[in-house]
C-alpha cells in the first residue's frame, strides 16, 4: 500500500474527475460494494466471495471482472481456482465514507458519532 503524500491533484480542475465519476458509477452496485468489503481482510476465492455476498458464483465473477478492469482488485490463479484481493485501500476508504454519510441520511444520531 502507498502513503498518500501528494494531494495537489484534488482541485476542481483535476484531470482525474472524469475517471473518479466512473469509479462512482462502478461502485453504484450493492454486490460490488459487498465484494470489496469482503476483501478487506485479505485474499478470497471466487466461491468464498460468492458465499459471503450471497450471490451466484458466475455473477460474482462478472462483478470481479469489472473491479479488476478498474484496478480495484487483483487476481491470483492457483490451478483452476482464482483468488482475489484488493489492489489498495482506496476503494474501501471510499465505501467507508459513503456508509458513514448514509448513516447521516438515515439517522439523526449516526452510530459513528455515538460514544462506545
Amino acid at each position: 500500500m502507498h502513503a498518500d503524500t501528494n494531494s495537489e491533484h484534488l482541485g476542481v480542475d483535476s484531470p482525474y474527475i472524469e475517471v473518479a465519476v466512473e469509479v462512482f458509477r462502478l461502485l453504484a452496485d450493492q454486490t460490488r460494494v459487498r465484494i470489496l468489503l469482503a476483501l478487506r481482510d485479505g485474499e478470497l476465492s471466487v466461491n468464498h466471495i460468492a458465499d459471503i455476498v450471497d450471490r451466484p458464483g458466475p455473477a460474482v465473477s462478472q462483478h470481479l471482472a469489472k473491479l479488476r478492469w478498474a484496478r480495484m482488485v487483483t487476481a491470483r490463479n492457483d490451478g483452476n481456482r482464482a483468488f482475489y484481493s484488493l489492489t489498495d485501500e482506496h476503494a474501501t476508504r471510499v465505501i467507508r465514507e459513503a456508509i458513514l454519510q448514509a448513516e447521516h441520511a438515515v439517522d439523526a444520531d449516526p452510530v459513528h458519532h455515538r460514544a462506545p
